[in-house]
């Protein structure tokens, strides 16, 4: 998922559209924009691409300066119209908009909770249940409301909340989704990701640090509040290895040089002879670079890749990656028969892809195919927003290298170990857990282990 924000400024929501183009590697499902002329809230969502959801005519309909969007990639089964984002809720006490990157980890014993306090849900979308327990306290001012509910959700999240007045941006306490600070034209761009800010010409300001809020307000200077007292930079390392776009630059990080620097560790910790390196487009062209520099075998391009066909990761099902995989990637055969071919990926997942390209490579007449994955084994699920939420789904907690290995069909194998991958951003912390099942918050899965009732 990814979500932009522009506060204070003219045509909002053109940059807005603008800005989904950039994101829309990050979801491909749906998307949506909301919109305030300082009155009153205007939206327009679709299940789609950007492209296919809005035009001139809609666009002209999303009156105002400040507007959010968002790009939708469901880490499950809870698609539907009713879970595309932007959400707008109305209310006595002021409306407002929200767009949310992310997944709640207590997000059932939430729920669970506030309905039974009387909470009615239209969705199953975990970002609707920050605009209840807002809600539930109506004491206080909406900063406070605000703080207090961010406080007792538990998981990743970048939340964007647009009200007539105002702008609020949060970041989870543990960083584990990026979000920006940009300007543009007297007013203010926050994204997912910086590549949408050349998208349309704002100027990058900062990151927003985890457990701060961001509050946007005109003709006043952004407001920060950290609203957790506990914080810690353990951002997804899927941000750098697969989800963020080359040209982004995340937490003082390109993700072009992380994934150079990881082809090129590749290239150092298993070597082997060969005649061509290539990467499977787009995400693993920049690590296929990093190893043949560092290898000296030429790089070519093998893959080409049809740019109408979205990433095959991130598609709803299982059936639907498989039939993705066979429309996406061509090998250009001239260049690969009878040649011993190194084949650099970003990550091995279920196994189905990397097979399939394999597989592909070998009919096209290469001779040897070594895979090298620019990331260590995925052994656990993520519970973050990352689809793969069960052991089941990944075959590195069921297989070996060797089985691995043996499943995808290719003559060698080797993943990047999880210190190179820290090196590879001169980070010393990243969230890992998909890797070693560390994870930086509890996970709730057993049981509910606390009461919200005291709070409100």
């Amino acid at each position: 998922m990814g979500v932009i924000g522009v506060f204070n400024c003219e045509n909002a929501a053109e940059l807005v559209y603008y800005g989904l183009h950039a994101l829309q590697h990050r979801g491909q499902e749906g998307c949506g924009i909301c919109t305030t002329d300082g009155s009153d809230f205007f939206r327009e969502r679709g299940e789609g691409l950007v492209t296919e959801i809005f035009n001139e005519k809609k666009l002209a309909k999303l009156k105002g300066n400040g507007a959010i969007g968002h790009v939708r990639y469901s880490s499950g089964d809870d698609g539907g119209l009713e879970n595309v984002q932007p959400f707008l809720f109305r209310h006595h006490t002021g409306d407002f908009a929200m767009a949310h990157n992310g997944n709640f980890v207590n997000s059932r014993q939430l729920r669970m909770a506030l309905e039974a306090q009387g909470s009615i849900f239209q969705s199953s979308s975990d970002t609707e249940i920050l605009a209840h327990l807002m809600k539930m306290n109506r004491r206080r001012d909406r900063i406070e409301a605000i703080e207090e509910a961010l406080n007792m959700i538990e998981g990743a999240f970048a939340f964007l909340i647009l009200t007539n007045e105002k702008l609020y941006v949060c970041r989870d306490k543990n960083g584990l989704r990026p979000i920006s600070i940009g300007k543009i034209n007297g007013g203010y761009v926050v994204s997912s990701e910086t590549c949408a800010f050349e998208a349309i010409g704002a100027t990058f300001v900062r990151d927003v640090e985890p457990g701060e809020m961001v509050i946007f307000e005109k003709e006043k200077e952004p407001l920060s509040i950290l609203f957790s007292e506990e914080s810690s930079h353990k951002m997804c390392a899927m941000e750098l290895v697969y989800f963020a776009r080359p040209d982004s630059e995340i937490e003082n990080v390109n993700v072009h040089t992380f994934r150079k620097n990881c082809g090129k560790y590749l290239a150092q910790l298993a070597p082997v002879k060969a005649d061509l390196v290539i990467g499977v487009p787009d995400s693993s062209i920049s690590g296929a670079i990093g190893y043949a520099e560092e290898s000296g075998i030429p790089y070519e391009i093998g893959l080409i890749k049809n740019k109408y066909i979205g990433r095959t990761f991130i598609q709803p099902s299982q059936i639907l990656r498989e039939k993705g995989v066979r429309l996406k990637l061509s090998p250009v055969r001239s260049l690969i028969t009878g040649k011993r071919v190194i084949l650099l990926d970003d990550s091995i997942v279920r196994g189905t892809t990397c097979k399939r390209i394999v597989k592909m490579l070998k009919d096209a007449g290469a001779k040897e195919v070594h895979v090298r994955i620019c990331c260590p084994s995925m052994h656990h699920p993520c519970f973050y927003g990352v689809d793969t939420s069960t052991y089941n789904e990944l075959i590195s907690a069921q297989k070996d290298v060797e089985e691995v290995r043996k499943t995808i069909e290719a003559d060698s194998l080797f993943f990047l170990p999880e210190e190179y991958l820290l090196k590879a951003g001169n980070r010393n912390d990243l969230c890992l857990a998909c890797y070693n099942g560390k994870y930086p918050t509890h996970l709730y899965q057993s049981k509910i282990d606390f009461n919200i009732e005291h709070k409100f």
